[in-house]
């Protein structure tokens, strides 16, 4: 049995007749080559920043540092959170860059900036001059911008339902995220 489907029709046709030859045409477009280049810029750089906490890789100073680093704030164990914050900042760094459970990864690292901005940058004011919540601001909004806008065409998730972005994506990505960091901060 041969089944044709009709692919791509002009708009003016009046004609019922299939198009001879279909086309589809999907050409990458600046829009989806800038989403790539910010999730890869962005994420690779929160990725490698989860590694200086984990690893020591690019200067860290390790997980045995980073979590004494925790318990002085008031992380107990300091440890542990020290691994849930580096792995957070590691996969969500990784998933935006892949364009990988988009929502998932942006909620990693908007729920690791909410934390930071209460424990760490909140008493210093906006700028980061000063100490301030102006880096963690931006990393949460790119996060929370990727997740609504969407990946783009050169992503694992154009695959999925939540790969076009939205309302909903975004609005998980927040939930979850300000969820997560609201339970850390309360243990």
């Amino acid at each position: 049995m041969l089944t044709k489907r009709i692919l791509n029709r002009p708009a003016s046709s009046t004609s019922t007749e299939p198009v001879a030859h279909p086309t589809i045409t999907q050409r990458v477009t600046a829009a989806d080559a800038g989403l790539l280049l910010l999730r890869l810029t962005f994420g690779l750089l929160m990725a490698a920043h989860g590694s200086q906490k984990l690893f020591g890789f690019f200067g860290g100073d390790g997980l045995t540092a980073t979590g004494e680093g925790f318990a002085a704030l008031g992380y107990r164990p300091g440890k542990l959170f020290a691994v849930i914050g580096g792995l957070s900042e590691l996969l969500g760094g990784l998933g935006l860059a892949l364009g990988l459970l988009t929502p998932l990864a942006a909620a990693a690292l908007i729920g690791v900036m909410i934390n930071a901005m209460v424990t760490v940058t909140g008493a210093h004011g906006l700028w980061q001059t000063d100490g301030g919540v102006e880096y963690n601001v931006c990393i949460a909004v790119v996060a929370l911008a990727v997740a609504a806008i969407g990946p783009g065409r050169l992503a694992v998730d154009r695959f999925f339902r939540w790969g076009s972005g939205g309302w909903k994506p975004a609005a998980f990505a927040l939930g979850l995220g300000g969820v997560a960091a609201a339970i850390t901060l309360s243990l």
